[in-house]
C-alpha cells in the first residue's frame, strides 16, 4: 500500500491543475447556437403592456459568437418569425371588435450583441452548471406589413371620429419594409457538457415607429409599436483542432 506524501499530492494537485487547464484551453473561441419560441407584438391593437400573447405567434433562430474575454461574446443573430395583432381576440372594452383591425408581419431581424456572462463562464471557466447573462445590440428588422379594417362597424364611428379621420392618414402612410431594432433582454446558459449549453432567454425590440401594425392615427398615435421574445436552444462550443495551441511539429 503506497501511503500519500507531501511529494505524491502536490503531483495530484498539479496534475488536476493541468487537466482542469487543458479542458479549458481545448475549446475554441466560436460558438453556433439556434433555438425557437414565441414572439409578441406590443401596440395599438392590444390593451395590455406587456403585448398581445393571445397572438403570440412561433420564431426560430440562429446566431455565431465569438468569445471576446471570460465575461464578454460579440454575438451575430438571426431570427425569422411572425408578428400578429387582433382587435377582435379582445372583448374589453367593447369598442375593439367594433373597430376590428388586426395585421400579421414576416419578420426578418439580423443584429449584432455584446453578450455579458455575470459569471465570467463564457467558455465554462467555472465549475457552474448554470451561467445567466445579459445582452444588448442593434440591428435590422426586415418587414412585409398586412393590414387589415375591412371588419371595422362603421356605424358606430362618426366621420369626425379619431377612428375615421385617422384611418385616412393611415391609409396615406406607407408602412415599414425595414426597422432600426435596439434588442436587450437576458437568458440563463446551462451546461450540459463541455461543448453543449441549453438556454432559455427573453428579448425585448425597441423601435422607432408606430407603425409596426399598419396602424398610427386611427389608433393610438403617442403610443409607439415593439415586439419581444421567449426562446430556448441550444449552444455548441468548438473544440481547437491543435488543444495547446502550439505551432504543428514537421518532420
Amino acid at each position: 500500500m503506497i501511503k500519500p506524501t507531501p511529494v505524491l499530492a502536490l503531483a495530484g494537485f498539479v496534475f488536476f491543475a493541468s487537466s482542469k487547464a487543458y479542458s479549458q484551453l481545448n475549446l475554441s473561441k466560436w460558438q453556433v447556437g439556434a433555438n425557437v419560441g414565441a414572439f409578441i407584438y406590443q401596440g395599438d391593437l392590444t390593451p395590455s403592456p406587456i403585448g398581445s400573447y393571445r397572438t403570440a405567434s412561433p420564431g426560430f433562430g440562429l446566431h455565431i459568437s465569438r468569445v471576446l474575454s471570460p465575461s464578454f461574446l460579440a454575438r451575430t443573430n438571426f431570427q425569422r418569425a411572425n408578428l400578429k395583432g387582433d382587435d377582435a381576440v379582445y372583448a374589453s372594452p367593447s369598442w375593439r371588435r367594433d373597430r376590428n383591425f388586426m395585421f400579421s408581419t414576416p419578420v426578418t431581424e439580423i443584429s449584432e450583441l455584446l453578450v455579458w456572462n455575470i459569471f465570467r463562464n463564457t467558455q465554462n471557466q467555472q465549475d457552474r452548471k448554470f451561467s445567466p447573462y445579459v445582452f444588448a445590440g442593434a440591428g435590422v428588422s426586415l418587414l412585409r406589413v398586412n393590414r387589415d379594417y375591412s371588419r371595422m362597424n362603421k356605424a358606430i364611428f362618426t366621420s369626425e371620429s379619431q377612428v375615421i379621420s385617422g384611418l385616412a392618414v393611415d391609409m396615406a402612410h406607407r408602412t415599414p419594409r425595414a426597422l432600426l431594432v435596439l434588442p436587450v433582454g437576458a437568458g440563463v446558459e446551462y451546461n450540459l457538457s463541455p461543448h453543449i449549453s441549453l438556454t432559455a432567454e427573453t428579448s425585448f425590440r425597441y423601435t422607432f415607429t408606430d407603425y409596426l401594425d399598419g396602424f398610427s392615427q386611427s389608433a393610438n398615435p403617442k403610443r409607439k409599436d415593439y415586439y419581444h421574445s421567449h426562446t430556448i436552444g441550444l449552444i455548441y462550443k468548438f473544440q481547437k483542432k491543435n488543444q495547446w495551441d502550439c505551432p504543428a511539429m514537421r518532420y
